[in-house]
């Protein structure tokens, strides 16, 4: 089944043009955010807009067909964070500088480290940190909603 252009712009709309795993903003991005199958596609996802959420293409390629992740801390395999049935306030917080996501829970941490929401796999390609002090300066991130440590 093809996702329809009407279901596309309520999924860009309900996510308020935000990346829902990482945060960043469409509206600050050279491409359009992809559909992420919450439930990959793979494993019998469905095209209905409960299983689909706004996505930038680093987290939408790295979290592939996961669902579930190791908990650094713990060592414990949990759920990724799902933005239809989890508040992402409750998962995780920005530093105060707003360049890092910490997750505060096992699910945000194990999907801080899964879809890698910080680049820290890649300290020579610290690409999306130094995006997001740009974001700051300019004064569009984080979103103002988002919990931030002070």
């Amino acid at each position: 089944m093809t996702i329809n252009d009407i279901t596309r712009q309520l999924v860009r709309q309900r996510a308020k043009y935000l990346c829902e795993y990482c945060h960043s903003s469409e509206k600050a991005s050279a491409t359009r955010f992809t559909l992420d199958h919450i439930i990959p596609q793979s494993l019998g996802g469905s095209d209905e807009s409960d299983n689909l959420a706004l996505a930038c293409q680093r987290c939408n390629e790295r979290r592939y067909n996961f669902t579930v992740a190791t908990d650094p801390q713990t060592q414990a395999i949990v759920p990724l964070f799902n933005p239809r049935q989890q508040q992402w306030s409750e998962h995780f917080i920005w530093t105060a500088d707003a360049l890092n996501i910490l997750g505060q829970t096992p699910i945000g941490r194990a999907t801080c480290d899964r879809l890698d929401l910080n680049d820290e796999r890649y300290d020579e390609d610290d690409s999306i940190r130094t995006a997001r002090q740009l974001w700051v300066q300019g004064g569009w991130h984080p979103p103002i909603e988002d919990p931030r440590h002070r």
